[in-house]
């Protein structure tokens, strides 16, 4: 026996591949299939003694009285979840008797082709890497359909898992998937109501049986009368609709499957799981909006799990805490934890703000119940989503929380002076404290019980800050709102902000004159500098310390140094992550900075040109110029002006507060690495930033889900650099769903929208910059080089080209086309059904193209 022919033996045969094993799943579940036979893949290998003519001899007995068959292609990697390889066989339809064998001989020579080479390299599954060992091969008795299609149990162009996408034309399906056709579209909701959207395509020609030749197919006009026709009835389309729901019932996933219709019956041709679910988002979810233009400066690049572990808790305790002061009730905080603990998102190993969060803290505000849009509008909120009604207050309730919060803010402002006072001096005790502990000496369980006593200490403490910060923002915004009102010099829309320049007791400027200052003393001793111009930072920083003790000039500078480190030794790039290696950790690195100082001669003369001093006295004049004698406007101007002052200089002085507190938390952290790598826990003291503070802490104390922290460690070591080899993605970007299945998070939709020149079908998603190339025959080129494929259609050997594309837009096919289908496996944007795209597009033209919308830009033609 060389066929199979029942599903019995089913479970021990695993060479027939994926689409012979859906047929015989769908016979077992009752459904009307054409009849079939398999020829498993060993059968038809070279090592194997089958003669084609007993195999020829079996395939007539098992189909005494067929006069046609389809004859396709079963490859062991065929029609599975994560590759469909659609169109890359070879398949036959109408084949006789005549031209069995070599058809059989032909689908099977077809695993080893070209294409399907390309096609698997293009993968980036490890399934796609496997190489072709050959295929089983179907012959099926042949359906004479009146009409056939594809049919999808979610739709694949929008993600929407609540709609079936069922396409048909008349006659053969086989030109609706190679896109040659134009199709009906009908869209099935699959809620209760079943609803029906159709849209019907002109059909002017289908794919039957070449009556001439008896074998093979041939395309042909469809009849007038017919060519606006639905493809399919009512009928139809409510019994494949069904037949999708229970695919997705027995499959448990949801379903790609090709169909016939003759005489009303349906006949199912093959099944397979719709490909690459984890690439396709739903946009009916749950919506989220991500934005990092703020928090960047903060959290540049890279974080790594520790801090987001950090700082995430951080912000949740800080925006809950404001969120008390601004009149929100403790049952509404406690109510909304979800809310004020996803304030933050960490994509790609960088973070960013959740804006639907912060808007919903935005909607439990008082305020928000009595006029949201002004509330908006104040905020700077540029987009709106649906709130919950618990959030918000009856008008009643409303205006009495305002009222207490109104009170209660001009106490606070009237204590804030003295509040940053004592805020400041418990820093200043607490900081003073850890910094006189010798963590090298704890404990792993000490050293967390150290962390958790300064977050109850200081982190749980941070009241005057966040006071701060509101009232800066509400005066800041009277000071400009001041000097819009009485025209202080319109030319200049950003007086407020010079009137805030040239401010003496920012400590953010005092790192830079301070650092002068040692470069100035450097220059004063010949030996010191010499060293300082031809020694790296490491022997710099080993002579300092060899000759503080015997040379005036290395004592000076080496005192200096020690001195800039106890005061600003936190004070560096990425100074808020715990993994940055501060100047008090590693002083050689602020050596460095001096080096550069003394090399390029930056001295204290030389930038002390009171630019800032002299913008705010420029400022000043002219509000004095445009206020005049009036002495109660002056007076009100400048209370504003010196409040805001005060407020603006505090909110710097304090950030460097949080600044040397989390060089505290960076302290004992990475103490805890050192202790874990002593003990062998870890393989490198510094894998401790690769765990989250939870996964730590519950290691220590018994609670851990995964014990093997090296293992833990190795696999978040790979993926974050895998992080650092992506492009940045996209500063605003919306998610829909599940923020880590199938969302774009470079797009820039939500940044600038594309206004486009031509407009497609948009097949796969994804926004690409790039030069066109237009290609009519794929053997022109052998590579794209990230140029943006463009030609009028293809067939499967174009698949040789793709993967060296940045991008594929093609003027004819169809959602369902092969292009499509292989563009959305290979995550290559793709746009197809472009009206007049080749008599636009020629080589070399700049473009910029939307694979989910199907806009294309002409950014710079090629001259003519």
């Amino acid at each position: 026996m060389y066929l199979l022919n029942s599903p019995q033996n089913l479970p021990t045969t695993e060479t027939i591949g994926g689409k012979a094993r859906n047929l015989f799943r769908l016979v077992a579940l009752g459904f009307r299939v054409p009849k079939f036979v398999v020829i498993p893949m060993e059968v038809l290998a070279p090592a194997h003694k089958a003669s084609m003519q007993d195999i020829l001899a079996e395939i007539l007995a098992a189909f005494p009285d067929t006069q046609y068959w389809a004859v396709r292609s079963s490859a062991v990697s065929e029609d599975g979840v994560g590759q469909s390889f659609a169109g890359q066989f070879e398949s036959y339809l109408y084949v006789t008797k005549a031209h069995l064998i070599e058809k059989i001989q032909l689908v099977w020579q077809s695993a080893f082709s070209e294409r399907v080479l390309a096609y698997q390299n293009a993968q980036t599954t490890g399934a796609g890497k496997e190489a072709t060992q050959g295929l089983a091969v179907i012959i099926q008795e042949m359906v004479e359909a009146d009409s056939a299609g594809v049919a999808f149990g979610i739709n694949p162009t929008n993600g929407n898992r609540q709609e079936k996408l069922i396409s048909a034309v008349w006659g053969l399906g086989e030109g609706l998937v190679s896109g040659e056709l134009d199709a009906d579209n009908f869209i099935v909701s699959s809620r209760h109501d079943k609803k029906i959207e159709t849209q019907l395509a002109c059909k002017t020609h289908q794919i039957v049986l070449d009556t001439d030749a008896q074998t093979g197919t041939k395309k042909i006009d469809v009849p007038t009368e017919k060519q606006t026709l639905p493809a399919l009835t009512e009928s139809n389309l409510t019994e494949i609709s069904d037949v999708l729901d229970k695919l997705f019932h027995a499959f448990d996933k949801p379903q790609d499957i090709e169909f016939a219709i003759k005489g009303g019956k349906l006949f199912l041709l093959q099944t397979r799981p719709i490909t690459n679910l984890h690439l396709l988002v739903d946009k009916n979810e749950v919506y989220t909006l991500w934005d990092n233009s703020n928090i960047i400066e903060s959290y540049p690049n890279i974080t790594t799990p520790l801090t987001f572990s950090f700082i995430s808790k951080s912000y949740q305790g800080a925006y809950q805490l404001f969120a008390s002061f601004l009149g929100v009730g403790k049952r509404v905080i406690e109510a909304n934890e979800r809310v004020f603990a996803n304030t933050l998102g960490l994509i790609n190993g960088r973070v960013y703000y959740n804006l639907k969060a912060w808007y919903y803290m935005l909607a439990m505000l008082p305020g928000y119940s009595l006029n949201a849009r002004y509330m908006e509008k104040m905020m700077g909120v540029k987009e709106r989503f649906d709130v919950p009604k618990s959030y918000q207050l009856s008008k009643g309730a409303a205006w009495w929380s305002i009222a207490k919060m109104i009170v209660r803010m001009l106490f606070r402002l009237r204590a804030l002076p003295a509040q940053r006072k004592k805020f400041t001096k418990l820093v200043n005790e607490t900081i003073t404290k850890y910094k006189a502990i010798n963590y090298s000496q704890k404990t792993a369980h000490e050293l967390m019980d150290l962390y958790l006593e300064f977050e109850q200490k200081l982190l749980k403490e941070w009241k005057a800050p966040l006071l701060n910060d509101f009232f800066a923002m509400i005066y800041f915004g009277r000071l400009q709102k001041m000097c819009e009102k009485h025209k202080i010099n319109t030319k200049n829309p950003n007086i407020h902000n010079d009137l805030l320049c040239g401010s003496s007791d920012i400590i953010s400027t005092q790192p830079i004159h301070r650092t002068i200052e040692i470069a100035d003393i450097i220059r004063q001793f010949e030996e010191v500098k010499n060293c300082f111009l031809h020694k790296n930072e490491n022997e710099i920083w080993q002579t300092l310390a060899i000759k503080k003790e015997a040379e005036v000039g290395f004592a000076s500078v080496y005192k200096a140094v020690i001195k800039y480190i106890q005061d600003f030794g936190e004070r560096c790039m990425g100074e808020l992550k715990l993994e940055t290696i501060s100047y008090t950790q590693e002083p050689a690195q602020f050596i460095k900075i001096l080096k550069s100082y003394v090399q390029n001669n930056i001295t204290a003369e030389k930038t002390n040109n009171h630019v800032e001093e002299k913008i705010r006295h420029e400022a000043t004049q002219m509000v004095n110029k445009t206020l005049g004698n009036n002495f109660w406007l002056k007076w009100k101007f400048n209370s504003t002006l010196n409040k805001a002052r005060e407020l603006v200089s505090a909110r710097e002085n304090l950030r460097y507060e949080r600044t040397r507190a989390f060089g505290i938390v960076r302290e004992i952290f990475t103490q805890v690495g050192k202790n874990f790598y002593a003990n062998s826990i870890i393989t490198q003291a510094r894998d401790i930033f690769y765990l989250s503070k939870e996964e730590i802490f519950a290691f220590i104390e018994g609670t851990a889900l995964t014990q093997n922290l090296q293992a833990l460690i190795a696999l978040r070591k790979t993926e974050f650099e895998h992080y650092k080899t992506l492009p940045a993605p996209a500063e605003r970007f919306a998610a829909y769903g599940a923020i880590y299945h199938a969302n774009d998070f470079f797009s820039t939709e939500k940044v600038e929208p594309i206004t486009g020149d031509l407009k497609g079908i948009g097949c796969c998603p994804g926004r690409v910059r790039a030069k066109v190339q237009v290609i009519l025959n794929p053997q022109e080129v052998s590579s794209l080089n990230g140029d943006i494929l463009v030609t009028h259609s293809t067939d499967p050997g174009w698949v040789v080209l793709f993967p060296s594309a940045s991008a594929i837009i093609v003027e004819r096919g169809s959602l369902l086309s092969h292009s499509a289908i292989v563009a959305r496996e290979m995550g290559k944007p793709c746009i197809v059904g472009v009206t007049g795209l080749l008599k636009t597009l020629k080589t070399g033209d700049e473009i910029e193209m939307d694979g989910s919308t199907g806009e294309i830009k002409i950014l710079l033609p090629t001259p003519s």
